[in-house]
């Protein structure tokens, strides 16, 4: 009985050891995000991140807020971004509303942002004056 109690601590010690390795390095983004001065809405924003960066296996996002604000999460880490390089897409419903549907797609869309470790707070980002694909 002693050495099943053994090796489960050490399982479970190996679980939580080797899940927190994967944790990654999260920096909090939020602000708005409008199109031609009007916030956007009812839809998500998404970013997927560049082969380059140090974490690329989640595509950080958030739900817009009625007055286009939105605070980004990364699952199952929680809100934040990893620093680096990421493409911006909408979600397909929301791209297509405003007559930009290759924002809904990360091999078309020519919408970026850099996250820097420091993170990227209450900033506007005004989709209509991007140029897309």
């Amino acid at each position: 009985m002693n050495n099943y109690k053994i090796l489960l601590t050490i399982a479970i010690v190996f679980f939580i050891t080797s899940c927190n390795q994967d944790k990654p390095k999260l920096v909090k983004v939020s602000g708005k995000i409008t199109f031609n001065g009007q916030p956007l809405t009812a839809g998500s924003i998404n970013f997927h991140p560049a082969s380059t960066n140090t974490f690329t296996k989640d595509n950080p996002s958030s739900i817009l807020q009625e007055d286009g604000s939105f605070t980004m999460k990364t699952f199952p880490y929680g809100n934040g971004v990893s620093p680096g390089e990421y493409k911006i897409t909408l979600a397909p419903q929301l791209a297509s509303r405003i007559s930009l549907p290759n924002l809904a797609y990360p091999e078309k869309t020519n919408a970026k942002i850099t996250i820097p470790e420091t993170g990227l707070e209450n900033f506007t980002l005004d989709i209509g004056t991007l140029k897309i694909k």
